[in-house]
């Protein structure tokens, strides 16, 4: 007698744990994680279902979506069943949420605490292996006037310069400076070379009447506010 186990695919399921019927059936939200992606890849692999197979894949990544959308092909070619199409069917998704919510993000014009920089700049600069560094540029109503990526630096850190930072202020007649730049490490604490440019960038800002309101350093999770800490004098 054979009594070998034989997986059943999605479509053996009964109708109420089908991702797609029960979405339908019941609602979008009540779909976990790994019954959204399981409906994205559409099938698994010969031993896992669809589902099956992202529930393993959000394990190795440990349940986190933010982790999962820094992955890139050669992460996803691990799992069997997941070829480029599926991939970057996955990674599309993933970016289009990112998207997402740097589009509500732009709804909220005025900056008024740390936070908000924080919130505005994470779905940004929080997946990039590089250090970058922006700025904001704000109105006397601390309302955003423009968001601009000033430099690009390899993993060791990026540079800014002081010249064009003030250039970009006056062009666009803003009468205040918000410093952005992420810590690639994890670590938000910063260095003595992010010490020297913001003093050297609040100095250049005060000659030409504009304020530097502060310089926040983003990492995944966490940040680091020179104004909070009283570091912007």
């Amino acid at each position: 007698m054979n009594t070998t186990h034989k997986k059943l695919s999605i479509n053996q399921w009964a109708e109420e744990d089908r991702p797609r019927e029960k979405m339908i059936a019941k609602g979008i939200d009540v779909l976990s994680d790994a019954e959204l992606l399981g409906i994205l890849i559409g099938s698994g692999n010969t031993e896992e279902s669809a589902v099956e197979l992202m529930r393993r894949m959000l394990l190795a990544c440990d349940n986190n979506l933010n982790e999962l959308g820094k992955w890139t092909l050669p992460d996803f070619s691990g799992f069997k069943g997941i070829g480029p199409a599926k991939a970057t069917t996955l990674m599309a998704a993933l970016e289009l949420g990112k998207r997402r919510k740097m589009q509500e993000v732009k709804e909220r014009v005025q900056i008024t605490c740390s936070k908000d920089i924080y919130e505005m700049f994470h779905p940004v600069l929080c997946d990039l292996p590089q250090e970058e560094f922006w700025i904001l540029l704000t109105n006397q109503s601390n309302k955003v006037i423009e968001k601009l990526r000033i430099s690009t630096g390899g993993i060791d850190g990026t540079y800014a310069d002081v010249r064009s930072i003030l250039r970009e202020a006056i062009l666009h007649r803003a009468t205040g400076v918000v410093l952005i730049h992420n810590h690639p490490s994890g670590n938000p604490a910063p260095s003595v070379g992010d010490k020297k440019v913001t003093s050297a960038i609040r100095q250049g800002a005060q000659t030409m009447n504009i304020r530097l309101t502060d310089h926040v350093i983003i990492c995944d999770g966490t940040y680091y506010s020179f104004a909070d800490e009283g570091n912007i004098v």
